[in-house]
């Protein structure tokens, strides 16, 4: 055992508790016990002060108050330990064979006359060593900037395949699959089966991890999200979460990474170096698993906006036709009809790509429909919602096509009525039109008496004539 320096051992002086005026010693009256205890315990605290010791922990005992009763033990000796509930905190999750360094005071336990160390303060032995090595890696890592918040990767919003590196017997999977398969039971898990602890362990959680992004090689699937987890544990009992390569690994991933490693107050470097930390393995699984209810409302926003866009969509072709129909009024025949025949051309061509367009969105928000409520709700769900998508679909379409032939019959009206006011069916009702020799149009008679010669245009050809002045 070690403990921390003290006066010397005790003189003969000091160990002779009574004197003439105690009234102990042979004409004297005795000690009761208690007065020895008493003053045995005085002794102890006043010469003995705060020893720190090394050993094993043995006949743990935990009560319902708080407080830990054990002994501390070597190979040949063992002395009674107490821990009271307010320096508990101040010590790991203890458990019998755990060798520990233990700082307390030496008492006496008067009332059995046991003398014991009343201990203050406890970590794991090499626990010091050990958050030493962590403090220069997580300096080390800091500096080389894999804690940088710019290089973490955003989760998926909505994952389907999650892999999970962690122990297959271990608690931590227990409560992350109990969690997701009530919130979330349409993602896939994973589970790539490793050591948590122990020799080894920390190469075989970077290995699963880099075997994650590695498919073509390793020949894990698939997933959209890592998360890596255990269950809590002293800093020993972590450690291997604290190991270099399984930072760098977690840093070199090419999928985005969850740490949920120990309890909410245990921080390891895999929590700063992943893209996400969880404070429990629960926590993990409620961060992957979107609420139905939410989703569910997203989706029906989302067919509505799209029903919003269709209908505007709609009503501003239907606006560019009728400007188009109304402008350029008049322009020559034959020049309006070729517009109006290519704009037609434009508007089917355009109605076409913005029908086949909508009906891809549709085509595509009815397949993530379907893959969302088969997996998250009843059937009736997803007889409903086909159908909603399959009404919107038909709606779409005969909007559509009731446009084009509106747009037809309005382009044939144009057409007659252009035709109408040509200048052949002018001629045709008996009238004629008078031009000079290089056929521009006379428009008054003192115009063509200048003339020398005028043209006559008639519905079935023309005559040349010489005015009379």
């Amino acid at each position: 055992m070690k403990r921390v320096p003290r006066r010397p051992p005790f003189s003969q002086a000091e160990l002779h508790f009574a004197d003439a005026d105690d009234g102990a010693g042979e004409s004297g009256k005795p000690w009761t016990v208690s007065r020895l205890n008493r003053e045995v315990r005085t002794c102890l605290e006043g010469k003995m002060g705060t020893v720190w010791v090394e050993g094993e922990i043995s006949n743990l005992r935990l009560q319902p108050s708080g407080h830990r009763y054990f002994s501390l033990k070597d190979a040949t000796a063992q002395v009674s330990c107490v821990m009271f509930r307010g320096s508990t905190s101040a010590a790991p999750d203890l458990r019998d064979g755990m060798h520990v360094e233990a700082t307390g005071d030496v008492t006496l336990y008067e009332a059995r006359g046991q003398y014991q160390i009343v201990v203050r303060r406890m970590q794991a032995r090499g626990a010091g060593e050990l958050e030493a090595r962590l403090r220069a890696l997580q300096e080390k890592l800091r500096a080389e900037g894999l804690f940088e918040q710019s290089r973490k990767k955003a989760l998926p919003p909505h994952p389907v395949r999650v892999g999970v590196v962690t122990s297959p017997a271990g608690a931590a999977i227990r409560d992350f699959l109990h969690v997701l398969r009530r919130r979330a039971p349409h993602i896939e898990v994973f589970i790539a089966p490793v050591r948590v602890q122990g020799a080894g362990a920390a190469r075989e959680i970077a290995g699963a991890i880099g075997g994650f992004g590695d498919t073509a090689h390793s020949g894990f699937p698939d997933v959209d999200v890592i998360v890596v987890t255990r269950g809590g544990g002293s800093l020993e009992d972590l450690w291997e979460f604290n190991e270099e390569c399984v930072a760098r690994a977690i840093a070199a991933s090419s999928i985005p990474v969850i740490s949920a490693v120990g309890h909410e107050t245990d921080v390891t470097t895999s929590d700063l170096a992943a893209d996400v930390r969880a404070p429990t393995p629960s926590a993990a699984a409620e961060i992957l698993s979107a609420d139905r209810t939410a989703t569910l409302e997203r989706l029906a926003l989302l067919l509505r906006r799209l029903g919003r866009e269709a209908a505007a969509h709609l009503v501003s072709a239907r606006s560019r036709l009728a400007n188009r129909t109304v402008s350029g009024v008049f322009q020559l025949p034959a020049r309006r009809i070729a517009d109006l025949s290519q704009t037609t051309d434009d508007l089917r061509d355009r109605a076409e790509l913005a029908v086949s367009s909508r009906m891809l969105l549709l085509r595509e928000a009815w397949q993530r429909a379907r893959a969302v409520l088969r997996a998250r709700s009843p059937s009736a769900q997803v007889s409903a919602t086909r159908s909603r998508l399959s009404e919107l679909q038909s709606r779409q379409i005969r909007a559509a096509a009731s446009g084009l032939s509106r747009r037809s019959g309005e382009h044939a009206r144009h057409v007659h009525a252009l035709g109408i006011l040509g200048p052949r069916q002018t001629l045709a009702r008996g009238f004629t039109i008078t031009m000079d020799a290089r056929h521009q149009p006379l428009v008054s008679a003192a115009e063509a008496a200048r003339e020398t010669e005028i043209v006559t245009l008639f519905a079935d050809g023309e005559i040349k004539s010489t005015p009379q002045k």
